[in-house]
């Protein structure tokens, strides 16, 4: 075989190995842009829309958080954290009906507090926690973004610009799914916002009956879910 006629062979070879790569590098565009907004669900959505439509700079953003956070292992909470993150929560809700600014600034404090606690980046960066929480929690993380940006609305004067009432209260109802994701992992449900999911409703049977976590007090029980009601249904004061 001649000089030439290998050289021939070399090429066509060469090029057709580009072709092959090119081929595979458009096929799997999609799917990992699919495999993306499976993923993160409504966070890719968000993504999409901070980045004007633009897909592929809202998935290259989504693909550097799973780079960054992916292998972030949760630490588990020993029981008596447990107890007092949701003694704590449990505490927020009854204070928003008298001072619901000064509540949801509380659930952002310990929202920040309870994902350090579970092994994220710490609360006082605040971005990359988030970043971090949205590998792990995308279909949960929006309420912690919402009480946080409603804790930092600035105020002009005595008119406050910016969330209401009514806003403070659904970004604390929201961002209860966070809080149950990050203190009792794995206990998924899809009536999150019914008001007393953890509490003895009906979907969760004796989930947290005595011995189950260390917190079997019926009247615990009752009373975090009167305040979870109380939350949901209570016109709480202005602020």
């Amino acid at each position: 075989m001649s000089t030439g006629v290998i050289i021939a062979l070399i090429v066509i070879v060469a090029a057709v190995l580009v072709v092959a790569a090119v081929l595979a590098l458009r096929a799997r565009g999609p799917q990992h842009g699919g495999s993306l907004k499976r993923r993160f669900g409504p966070e890719y959505d968000r993504a999409v829309a901070r980045h004007d439509g633009d897909t592929k700079a809202a998935e290259r953003e989504l693909a550097d958080r799973v780079e960054r956070h992916g292998s972030l292992h949760e630490r588990p909470l020993e029981p008596a954290e447990r107890e007092r993150f949701e003694a704590r929560w449990t505490a927020t809700q009854e204070r928003f009906v008298d001072s619901p600014r000064e509540a949801v600034g509380e659930a952002d404090r310990l929202l920040a507090e309870l994902a350090g606690a579970r092994g994220f980046p710490d609360g006082g960066q605040y971005e990359e926690q988030l970043a971090a929480l949205s590998v792990h929690h995308a279909h949960h993380v929006d309420g912690y973004r919402r009480v946080h940006r409603v804790t930092h609305a600035r105020v002009d004067g005595a008119q406050d610009s910016g969330a209401g009432t009514e806003e403070m209260r659904e970004s604390l109802v929201e961002a209860r799914a966070l809080f149950e994701d990050l203190v009792r992992p794995g206990h998924h449900d899809g009536s999150r916002h019914d008001g007393g999911r953890h509490e003895g409703g009906g979907h969760d049977g004796g989930r947290h009956r005595a011995g189950s976590d260390g917190d079997g007090s019926a009247p615990a029980r009752a009373a975090r879910t009167h305040h979870s009601w109380s939350l949901s249904k209570r016109q709480p004061k202005e602020s």
